[in-house]
C-alpha cells in the first residue's frame, strides 16, 4: 500500500496515465510477446546485487553527455532491476520513473511495493535515475549558497533584480561543481538515454510507466521514437505546451480546486478537527499572520513560518490527500502547539559542502520568461483571482522563480506534441490533482488525439495507478495485455481514508527539492537542527 507522503517533504512525482486506443489485435500481440519474451541480461550493463537490497540487481549504462556528439565524453546512468517473479510468464522489462524532476527510479525499483502482483510477476521492473539525478551524475550546488536563496514570492523590482543576480550566481556555481552535464540534463536527452536502456535490455519495443514529471519522459519518447513503443502508461500528466501565463494559471487553478475539495470534506465530515468552523476564514487569518511574521513552525519557536511555507504545507497535504492530518497541522500552527506524532517529518541537518539541485532539469524543459517585476506582479494578481484561498500554486511560482534568467534558447522548449505511428498510449489523471491538474491531462490528450486514451479518476490526489480496482485494472490491463479502456472511461472516486492507495509504498524521494514548496522551510529546519 502507498505510504502517505510527509507534508513537509514535497517532491513532484512523475504522474501521467495516457492510454491511446489500441489497434485491432493488440491483445493477441501482447500474448505473443509473453510467449517469446526478450532475452534477459543487457548489453553494456553489468548487474550486481544492490547494496540496499541484494534481492534487486543494480547496474550502469554509459551514455553520451551530449547526444549531438555521441562519440564524446560519457556519463553512467544508474539502473536497478527487480526480476519477474514468474519467468515462464515474463513479458519483458517495464521501465519506470517516479517523476520530480529529481525522483530516483533506482529507489523506486529497490524498495518496491508499488506495483500489483500481476505486474511484478510478468515484468522485470527496471528503474533508472535520469541524468543529473541521484546516482546518475547529479546536479550539485553549494549547500551554503542554496540555503541563502531569496524568498521566491517577490514584492518589488529590487526583489526581482536580486533573484536574477542570485540565479546567475547559482547557475555558475552549479555548472562548475556538476561539470559539462549541467547543460545537458533536459528531458529530451533523458529520452535518448531511455532508448539506449531499452536496447541494452534487449527489448525491441519499450514498455514504460511514468508518473508526474515522468510522464513528460514518456510523451517525448512517443514523439521521438514512435515505432519503438509497446506501451506507455502515463500517470498524472505534464502538459509541455504551456507558456508562462497558461502554466501559472492552470497550476493555481489546480491548487485552489484541491483547497475547495479539502474545505468541502471538512464541512461534511465530523472527523475534521475544524468541522463546524469557518475554514476559509480560519485559513485567511493564518495567511495574514504568516505575512506579518507571527507564525512559527510547530515545535520550533525560533523558526518563522512564511506565507509560502504555510501554503506549501497545505499543498503537500493535497497530494495524498491527507486531509485529516492537514487539519490537525493547521490547528497546531494556529495554537503554537506540537502536532500529533507522524504528521511532520523534520529533516536532518545537511552538513555536506554540496547538495543535489535537480531544478535545472525543469529549467531546460520549460522556458517561462518574465520580463520584470511589473509583469511578475500581474501574474501574481491574476493568480490571486483564480485562487482566492491558496493565492497561487506554490509549486509553479517557485519553479518559475528558480528558472528566472535562464539563458535562451533551451534545448527542450515547450511545443505541441506530435506523435505519429506510435502504439496507443494510456493517460491517467485524478480530477482533483493539486500538482498536475486535470486541465493538463485534457490538453495532452487533445494533442495526442487518437494516439491516446484518457482515463479519469473522479477523486483526489497525485497519482492514480491503484486508487481503486477500476484504475488498477485499467493500468494493469494495458501494460500486460495492451487492452485499453473505452474512450471516456471514468473511475468513481474512493474516499481517501478508504482508498487502496492510501497506504501504498511510494518510491522514496532523494530529499526535499530546492524551489519546491517546503525546500526553504526544510533548509531552515535542517540548519536549526545542526
Amino acid at each position: 500500500m502507498r505510504r502517505k507522503l510527509p507534508l513537509l517533504t514535497l517532491v513532484l512525482l512523475a504522474v501521467t496515465v495516457l492510454l491511446p486506443l489500441a489497434p485491432a489485435g493488440a491483445a493477441t500481440a501482447g500474448a505473443a510477446t509473453a510467449r517469446n519474451p526478450a532475452p534477459p541480461g543487457g548489453k553494456g550493463i553489468t548487474w550486481t546485487p544492490c547494496p540496499e537490497n541484494p534481492a534487486v540487481e543494480c547496474g550502469k549504462l554509459a551514455v553520451p553527455i551530449d547526444w549531438a556528439a555521441p562519440g564524446g565524453p560519457t556519463i553512467e546512468v544508474a539502473l536497478a532491476r527487480r526480476k519477474a517473479t514468474d519467468p515462464a510468464a515474463r513479458i519483458g522489462s517495464l521501465l519506470i520513473n517516479p517523476g520530480g524532476p529529481g525522483g530516483s527510479g533506482v529507489d523506486f525499483a529497490i524498495y518496491g511495493g508499488y506495483f500489483s502482483e500481476e505486474i511484478t510477476r510478468r515484468f522485470d521492473v527496471v528503474g533508472f535515475d535520469p541524468r543529473g539525478v541521484a546516482r546518475s551524475n547529479p546536479v550539485v550546488c553549494s549547500t551554503d549558497l542554496l540555503a541563502r536563496a531569496p524568498y521566491p514570492i517577490m514584492r518589488s523590482q529590487a526583489d526581482f533584480d536580486g533573484l536574477l543576480a542570485y540565479n546567475r550566481q547559482l547557475r555558475e556555481d552549479c555548472r562548475a561543481r556538476t561539470g559539462p552535464l549541467y547543460d545537458h540534463v533536459d528531458t529530451l536527452s533523458v529520452v535518448r538515454d531511455m532508448d539506449a536502456i531499452r536496447a541494452a535490455l534487449g527489448e525491441r519495443r519499450l514498455t514504460y510507466y511514468g508518473v508526474s514529471y515522468g510522464t513528460l519522459i514518456g510523451q517525448l519518447y512517443a514523439e521521438t521514437f514512435p515505432h519503438r513503443v509497446r506501451a506507455l502508461a502515463l500517470d498524472s500528466n505534464m502538459d509541455h505546451n504551456l507558456g508562462t501565463r497558461a502554466f501559472l494559471d492552470t497550476e493555481s487553478a489546480a491548487a485552489q480546486d484541491s483547497f475547495d475539495e479539502f474545505a468541502a470534506w471538512c464541512g461534511r465530515d465530523a472527523t475534521c478537527v475544524l468541522h463546524g468552523r469557518d475554514l476559509r476564514a480560519f485559513w485567511a487569518d493564518l495567511l495574514t499572520r504568516a505575512e506579518r511574521g507571527e507564525l512559527r513552525f510547530p515545535g520550533e519557536p525560533d523558526i518563522p513560518l512564511t506565507q509560502l511555507d504555510l501554503i506549501g504545507l497545505a499543498f503537500g497535504g493535497f497530494y495524498g490527500p491527507s486531509w485529516a492530518q492537514l487539519a490537525e497541522l493547521l490547528v497546531a500552527i494556529d495554537t503554537g502547539t506540537e502536532p500529533p506524532a507522524g504528521i511532520l517529518s523534520r529533516p536532518r541537518a545537511q552538513n555536506a559542502e554540496v547538495s543535489q539541485f535537480p531544478a535545472q532539469v525543469f529549467c531546460l524543459d520549460y522556458r517561462l520568461p518574465i520580463r520584470d517585476y511589473r509583469e511578475y506582479a500581474s501574474h501574481l494578481r491574476r493568480s490571486a483571482r483564480i485562487a482566492p484561498d491558496m493565492r497561487y500554486s506554490p509549486l509553479a511560482f517557485s519553479m518559475a522563480a528558480a528558472c528566472l534568467g535562464q539563458p535562451a534558447p533551451i534545448p527542450n522548449p515547450q511545443h505541441p506534441l506530435r506523435v505519429r505511428g506510435s502504439a496507443p498510449l494510456l493517460l491517467g489523471n485524478a480530477l482533483h490533482d493539486p500538482a498536475t491538474g486535470y486541465d493538463w491531462a485534457l490538453g495532452t490528450a487533445r494533442q495526442l488525439g487518437r494516439q491516446a486514451v484518457l482515463l479519469t479518476y473522479e477523486g483526489w490526489g497525485h497519482g492514480v495507478y491503484d486508487r481503486s480496482e477500476c484504475t488498477l485494472g485499467a493500468f494493469d490491463g494495458y501494460l500486460v495485455n495492451l487492452t485499453l479502456p473505452a474512450r471516456g472511461t471514468r473511475c468513481p472516486a474512493v474516499p481517501p481514508m478508504q482508498a487502496k492507495a492510501a497506504g501504498k509504498q511510494w518510491p522514496k524521494p532523494t530529499g526535499p527539492l530546492p524551489t519546491v514548496p517546503g525546500w526553504l522551510l526544510s533548509a531552515r529546519l535542517a540548519a536549526h537542527a545542526g
